[in-house]
């Protein structure tokens, strides 16, 4: 599955947010500022946790993986694989069944 958010675009669509702040704030924010609709999906799919700040935001976005924030490629390959945050944006996994489930299907 292809993230064409980057982590750019979901700083500049919460650059008025005041932090720390909670993701509906911060979804809120990035509608109310004429975000693109893939950034405020990307948003929606994040943790509902306290933010301390954008860049904590933007590391739990799921993102295109070449967007980066001044993050390494290990970071970056990290994300890929982890999705930012444990239990973020599972249902945006693309992960194969397990082998029973595989079974219990046919």
């Amino acid at each position: 599955m292809a993230h064409r958010t980057s982590a750019r675009d979901v700083v500049k669509a919460i650059k008025d947010v005041d932090f720390p702040a909670g993701k509906d704030d911060l979804v809120q924010a990035a509608s109310r500022s004429g975000a693109p609709q893939e950034v405020v999906k990307a948003l929606r799919g994040i943790p509902p946790e306290q933010y301390a700040n954008r860049e904590e935001v933007a590391r739990s976005v799921r993102t295109s993986p070449d967007s980066g924030l001044g993050t390494s490629p290990a970071q970056r390959a990290e994300q890929a694989r982890e999705g930012g945050r444990q239990g973020q944006s599972q249902h945006l996994r693309e992960v194969p069944k397990p082998p029973v489930e595989d079974e219990l299907d046919r």
